[in-house]
């Protein structure tokens, strides 16, 4: 194999498996030398890939883990799944890999050969999970409003406001943003000549303008902060302070972005006092509920008022249920009673009206 380049990839292609390579069946594989195959391990050192060299009779060259993350060849099918993987990660806002898989999933598909997207696709539309999170996000759509976003191209897209009314929009975009199961688009909208906030699964048929601009921030707060505030203006938000039944480890598991100082992290297995980042009464109540532990609530006062309603509505539910199952339970062995007594009164009845029946011994 002359061509240097192509010798090259086709190396990395073998080192990537984990195993050790003895440098004769790499050169019979790649057929050159054993002279040519050192020049090509050292070639790729000096790309940054770490090979190690093992002496010995059972000795050869081997990729390992090195201090940065070299580029990797992937074969089709490994594109594929890994597009897959991407594409389910990003659609689900996965906590603390929202950034980095959407980032990893526009890369890939932008260098993906026309027939791979078309396999990607096919598997993503075929593959339905078990328990659907709620989240409509296409990830086509995320993947294409991120490249915009790190190429700094004007996207145009179709956009059904919270109304119902539809637009069509010009818009420079800057950051997504995730909240909860639900991606946003923050980005200076040309036709409305301010910044706004847009829901990516309310986004339809994006397309890239080729029209280019300065990248710029929303002025006075970070794109996440930005969104916080226009998500939140509709609604009043609030810091809750409780103490939480469960051992340190699991709150910082269970409650990321909470602040825990009031916690003894060194020795508070049995719970401590936790607050809460600024959000709704729902979201706070919702969240608190779903930790599966007890807690108390000591601030705000809202917070209190609105987990005993949603214990009166339980208690209420609840015990009409119970109520309707005991009063047809009762209902039923009342009738039974009755019915039995009315037959056990008949019988009694009948046998008085009869002659008896004496048995003579023989």
């Amino acid at each position: 194999m002359s061509d240097t380049p192509a010798r090259l990839l086709s190396l990395l292609s073998l080192l990537q498996m984990p195993r050790t390579w003895p440098g004769d069946e790499l050169a019979r594989r790649l057929r050159v030398s054993r002279r040519t195959i050192r020049r090509d391990v050292e070639r790729l050192r000096d790309l940054g890939y770490p090979v190690r060299t093992a002496m010995g009779a059972g000795g050869g060259y081997r990729l390992v883990a090195g201090t940065a993350m070299p580029p990797l060849l992937l074969d089709d099918e490994e594109a594929v799944a890994i597009a897959v993987g991407l594409r389910a990660a990003a659609a689900n806002a996965i906590e603390g890999m929202e950034d980095a898989s959407v980032r990893a999933l526009a890369k890939l598909e932008q260098v993906l050969p026309s027939r791979l997207r078309r396999r990607v696709a096919a598997v993503s539309g075929a593959t339905v999970p078990l328990a659907r999170l709620p989240s409509d996000v296409d990830p086509a759509v995320l993947a294409l409003v991120a490249s915009a976003s790190a190429e700094g191209q004007r996207l145009r897209f179709s956009y059904v406001a919270a109304d119902g009314a539809p637009s069509r929009r010009l818009v420079e975009p800057c950051r997504l943003v995730t909240a909860g199961r639900r991606w946003y688009l923050v980005g200076y909208d040309n036709d409305e000549d301010d910044w706004r906030t847009f829901r990516v699964d309310r986004i339809s048929e994006p397309f890239l303008t080729g029209q280019r601009f300065a990248a710029r921030l929303p002025e006075g707060a970070d794109p996440a902060e930005f969104a916080r505030d226009r998500l939140y203006s509709a609604a009043p938000v609030f810091r809750a302070v409780v103490t939480v039944h469960m051992p340190a480890a699991l709150a910082r598991e269970l409650l990321p972005g909470w602040d825990l100082a009031g916690w003894d992290l060194a020795g508070g297995e049995a719970g401590g006092r936790a607050a809460s980042p600024p959000d709704t009464l729902e979201w706070l109540a919702t969240r608190l509920l779903r930790l599966g532990c007890e807690f108390e609530v000591h601030s705000p006062p809202a917070l209190v008022d609105h987990l005993t309603e949603m214990a009166a509505r339980a208690s209420r539910a609840v015990g009409s249920a119970v109520g309707s199952a005991v009063g047809s339970a009762v209902g039923s062995a009342v009738g039974s009673a009755v019915a039995e007594a009315t037959a056990a009164a008949e019988e009694a009845a009948a046998a008085s009206r009869s002659p008896s029946r004496r048995v003579r011994r023989p």
